[in-house]
């Protein structure tokens, strides 16, 4: 586990093994996309209104499909969150990228997890209460399990700028398809 100076975010390396990042990858892929954002995602359980920044009884999807429904439970069992009911899927091609922000604070329970599949990307954070914010990177592996609680979850924001390489150790990485599977319990 990677833990940062951050109160409440940690990253949990090879949370998923490379044979099963494989497999879940292909069960997503063969699941329905939208594209009516400018990334292609999937909704699961609930969906949630980017500009309404709500999510309401209306939203209900139904059940998580199979795959979802135990990665949740596994997320539970670890003690890493309540069993989540919402997963956001997104697709980052090279190039594209997420606005910093922080998961809609009446909308998500206090715990927001995001496990990566595909290729790796450094994620930046925020603090939106500090005087002088510094931004903090993270990389994020596939495979990995990134944990936002406490003050990582309500004061930081996170987002991953829209480039075609990361700096990494100081050499140029060029990115490639990202798969991110985002895990939110939801507050009523």
């Amino acid at each position: 586990m990677i833990s940062t100076q951050i109160e409440g975010l940690s990253v949990l390396e090879r949370w998923l093994d490379e044979a099963s990042s494989r497999s879940l990858l292909s069960e997503i892929d063969a699941m329905p996309w939208r594209d009516d954002l400018a990334r292609r995602v999937q909704h699961h359980g609930w969906r949630y209104d980017y500009k309404a920044r709500s999510v309401d009884a209306s939203m209900k999807l139904g059940p998580l499909p199979s795959w979802a429904k135990a990665l949740s439970e596994r997320v539970a069992r670890a003690g890493l969150s309540a069993e989540p009911e919402q997963v956001i899927v997104n697709e980052y091609l090279p190039g594209q990228g997420i606005s910093a922000h922080i998961d809609c604070l009446p909308c998500f329970g206090p715990v927001v997890l995001s496990l990566s599949l595909g290729a790796a990307c450094t994620m930046d954070l925020r603090d939106t209460e500090a005087a002088s914010p510094q931004t903090h990177s993270v990389r994020l592996e596939p495979g990995s399990m990134l944990v936002l609680a406490g003050a990582a979850r309500t004061r930081f924001t996170h987002g991953i700028a829209a480039r075609k390489t990361d700096v990494v150790d100081g050499v140029r990485v060029p990115r490639a398809r990202r798969v991110s599977v985002t895990f939110r319990t939801i507050l009523r």
